[in-house]
């Protein structure tokens, strides 16, 4: 099989085995240890709905009750999890121009219990909605990109209620956090750690928040962050709007330059940059985008250690939509949002267990991309790709009839106690 089609899956399962090692000494027994890898290939699998109860019949268990075990009580340390995810993504990953993208996503919910919830916008949906909101930290170099981290969005609705955070598995001590605040905090632990990465990019949101800026500027970080026309900066001439500064620049100084490969081509785009005045040692520059047809125009504070081409920035800008590739990727093959968990110790869990699913895949074609050129006529591997050959080929489990009429015995069982309790 690898000989005849130049990709070889069985790697892909010591690589998985790996990666299982990485992590094997955050659980102190036995059964979480073994529990998880399921867990992790459910989430991988080809179901068409993840929770514990599918994921559970699908590993050959006989109850869910082992998998919301490993999900809620069971002693193990969802950040340090995470912490291993960042290291093994940085190290199969690792590019010296890396940008961190950071961004936030929404999941639907019902109800009012499920942690974070609350009736919010969700760019998921595209309308406010009654929504969990978590913030994530993505690293996107040449040979891939990933998630290093990731933050649930508090509302205030939540912190200031002691009562319901408490039940829901939040720390005594926990205080409101905006999003720009939660995304500061997951850079400052990356770099923490010693990694480096020589940009941070992001929407509005955080573009439009100095103190992120600042906490960026104070670790020596470059950041080409996006900001509203309404963004007020300083020039030699004055303090402007971005907008009216855009309507100053001279046809000559546009440049048309590509932000990136997109499903259907480079995005070109025309692109300027005004120089700013700031008494802070760093470069500050407004970098703004034309869209070629619409003449539709976008703003991005920029700021650098030292001075860098107009290529750079632009590179750095297109690099946000690698979040958005992540997020699809993330949800439609890890599951990043199908948790149906109330208290927070579960979500960590779960979506930590997801990011680790998608950085085997990326890392896996990654690996791939390196190590076997794409023949004509064939695009390059997937991740889509590598997730439906890794489980058709090496993982997917096969189960008796047995197994699966006990399965809908127990399912039809526990309906009928929740319908008996539902009655009472």
């Amino acid at each position: 099989m690898a000989a005849g089609h130049g990709v070889d899956p069985a790697r892909w399962h010591e690589t998985f085995e790996d990666l299982l090692g990485r992590i094997a000494g955050r659980f102190t027994r036995v059964e979480p240890r073994r529990r998880v890898r399921q867990l992790i290939l459910g989430l991988l699998s080809d179901l068409p709905r993840k929770n514990c109860w599918t994921i559970a019949e699908w590993a050959g268990e006989s109850t869910p009750i082992g998998m919301q075990h490993l999900l809620g009580r069971a002693k193990w340390d969802a950040d340090r999890v995470r912490d291993d995810v960042r290291d093994y993504v940085i190290e199969h990953l690792h590019d010296d121009q890396a940008v961190l993208v950071v961004d936030e996503t929404g999941d639907v919910k019902k109800g009012r219990d499920t942690v974070g919830v609350q009736r919010q916008y969700t760019g998921t949906a595209g309308r406010i909605e009654n929504a969990q909101v978590a913030v994530y930290l993505v690293y996107a170099g040449r040979h891939g990109h990933a998630a290093v981290d990731r933050e649930l969005y508090i509302p205030r609705s939540w912190t200031s209620d002691p009562d319901r955070c408490r039940a829901a598995g939040l720390a005594e001590e926990i205080t409101f956090a905006t999003k720009p605040e939660l995304a500061a905090r997951m850079v400052a632990r990356f770099l923490d750690a010693g990694h480096q990465a020589a940009w941070v990019t992001g929407d509005e949101v955080y573009g439009g928040n100095p103190k992120l800026r600042t906490a960026l500027e104070e670790h020596r970080t470059g950041y080409v962050l996006a900001v509203a026309c309404s963004h007020e900066v300083t020039t030699g001439a004055g303090r402007f709007r971005a907008d009216t500064l855009a309507e100053t620049v001279p046809k000559r100084a546009w440049q048309k330059l590509s932000a990136g490969a997109g499903a259907k081509g480079h995005r070109s785009y025309d692109w300027a940059v005004i120089d700013l005045t700031d008494p802070r040692p760093a470069t500050q520059q407004l970098l703004i985008r034309r869209n070629r047809t619409t003449g539709e125009l976008a703003y991005y504070r920029c700021s650098s250690p030292a001075p860098v081409p107009l290529t750079t920035l632009v590179r750095v800008a297109g690099s946000r939509w690698r979040v958005e590739e992540f997020f699809q990727s993330g949800k439609g093959l890890a599951a990043m949002d199908e948790h149906q968990v109330r208290r927070y110790p579960s979500w960590s869990r779960w979506v930590t267990l997801a990011m680790l699913a998608h950085a085997f895949l990326a890392v896996v074609r990654a690996d791939e991309h390196a190590r076997h050129p794409t023949p004509d006529g064939l695009i390059p591997l997937t991740c889509n790709e590598i997730q439906h050959l890794f489980i058709t080929l090496i993982v997917r489990p096969v189960h008796d009839a047995v197994h699966r009429l006990d399965w809908s015995a127990w399912r039809r069982r526990h309906q009928a106690q929740s319908k008996a309790s539902h009655y009472r």
